[in-house]
């Protein structure tokens, strides 16, 4: 027996309407009801468009009754993240600066889900520009953990992980260059994925050679990511990057582990401050790994250079986005994006030069680490959901953070390597705070990776425990 609409899948709802068991409109009603009933507790819906959404229901179900082929995500209600430019729709950014701006066009990530049949219903909340991982800013407020209302949902992508969490909807796009899907994923209990460079490409974009921020999805379950990763996963004419997965987004995500080479590390051979109770659930769920046949074994790879590839790049990045904002707004923007074009318009030639040969050396020490090994195990977080009132953690076991990027190691160090990763459910604190296990395999392994990650999601069952919202 079918339980209440927003408790379903994805894949439960688009086959709920392909089989006429249920109508477009009927699953948007329960998307907006459960809107209604738990987004003032969490604020993670921040713009909505009931008029437009209810004409795309109404189309939707004409296409179901015409007896046309249907796209893979007929009739699927979802907001976006509030970074993506949505046709139409208002898209802050996060910030006053953006507070009424209305795009023309949708970026691709935002089109291709439009043509897969999803019925687009609002945005929601990100941090400004995106920068750092816990989502408030000055236009909308802060968005709050489903799982305890008083922690961060993390971020950027920290809106739609709570939206999804508290079962508003069930699958949603983000994106991530320091953790923005993986962070808000194991703070909310949900999967989030990071791409492999060129499968989900960023268009528009300044810079076509950007390779270290990447558009992606985030689910309660994997399976729901690979079927929106069939939707909108694919090269794009105005990017460089060619295509690189290997295998198909649509085909099994059954997979035995039996003889699969895990590699984990607790502080990823960096001494990485992790808090000891995330790494107490963590280390209690390896067992998992090995009962499905895995082999695991403490290893990381030679991960010395990817600190120096990450901030250097993130800088360059951040002076190409926002430099001009900057000069313009001020003190309008938020201090930590400041900081970080200030960074990169310190950037000299040799530091250039520098990241550029480090980024080599770390190409090449990753590349040693999957010559024995097929996955990489870590963290996907160095702290638990931390206070929403704070900015940002500014300790973890003694060790003081630097900067608001040092609690995010965990992540960006993985960003640093280039390497497609997720981060999956793998317990709960003492106090009943999610946490997440990351895996990341080699460039164009995405298919394999989300395999495994279902493996250990099946195995374990920790996706399906709910917020009590």
């Amino acid at each position: 027996m079918r339980g209440p609409l927003h408790e379903l899948s994805a894949v439960g709802i688009t086959g709920a309407i392909r089989r006429r068991e249920i109508s477009a409109r009927e699953a948007l009603d329960a998307h907006f009801e459960r809107i209604d009933a738990v987004n003032g507790r969490i604020n993670a819906v921040v713009t909505e468009d009931r008029e437009g959404a209810t004409a795309l229901a109404a189309a939707a179900d004409a296409l179901t009754a015409s007896s046309a082929p249907l796209p893979p995500l007929h009739g699927l209600p979802m907001t976006h993240k509030d970074t993506h430019n949505t046709k139409g729709l208002r898209t802050t950014q996060g910030s006053v600066v953006f507070k009424d701006f209305v795009p023309t066009v949708d970026d691709l990530i935002i089109a291709r889900l439009k043509d897969a049949g999803v019925v687009t219903t609002g945005k929601t909340n990100v941090p400004e520009f995106a920068a750092g991982s816990h989502t408030f800013n000055d236009v909308f407020g802060t968005t709050v953990n489903p799982f305890d209302t008083s922690r961060s949902a993390g971020g950027s992508s920290g809106g739609v992980a709570a939206a999804i969490a508290a079962r508003i909807q069930p699958l949603g796009d983000g994106s991530d260059m320091g953790g923005s899907l993986r962070i808000p994923a194991s703070f909310c209990n949900i999967v989030g994925y990071r791409p492999s460079l060129g499968v989900v490409p960023a268009v528009p974009t300044r810079n076509a050679w950007s390779w270290l921020a990447r558009n992606g999805l985030m689910a309660r379950d994997v399976e729901d990511i690979a079927l929106g990763m069939s939707a909108i996963a694919g090269s794009h004419a105005e990017v460089p990057y060619a295509y690189p997965v290997e295998g198909s987004f649509g085909s099994a995500l059954q997979r035995d582990l039996t003889g699969l080479r895990i590699g984990w590390s607790a502080d990823f051979g960096l001494g990485v401050p992790v808090d000891r109770e995330v790494l107490r659930v963590l280390e209690g769920q390896l067992q998992v790994l090995s009962d499905l046949g895995a082999v695991v074994e403490e290893a990381a790879p030679d991960l010395r250079d990817a600190d120096q590839v990450f901030t250097t790049t993130r800088a360059f990045d951040f002076v190409l986005a926002f430099r001009e904002l900057v000069g313009k707004y001020g003190e309008v923007i938020k201090p930590e994006v400041r900081w970080n074009v200030e960074q990169g318009l310190q950037l000299t030639a040799q530091d250039l030069v520098d990241a550029a040969l480090a980024r080599t050396r770390l190409d090449a020490g990753v590349r040693r680490y999957f010559g024995t090994y097929d996955v990489f195990a870590s963290p996907a977080t160095q702290v638990l959901p931390f206070d929403a009132s704070q900015r940002y953690p500014t300790s973890v076991n003694g060790v003081e953070f630097e900067t608001y990027l040092d609690w995010m190691r965990s992540a960006c160090v993985i960003s640093a390597t280039g390497l497609p990763a997720v981060s999956v459910p793998a317990g709960f604190s003492e106090d009943g705070l999610p946490v997440g296990l990351q895996l990341a395999m080699p460039h164009g392994s995405d298919v394999e990776l989300l395999r495994v990650a279902h493996a250990f999601e099946q195995a374990t069952g920790w996706a399906r425990r709910a917020p009590d919202l």
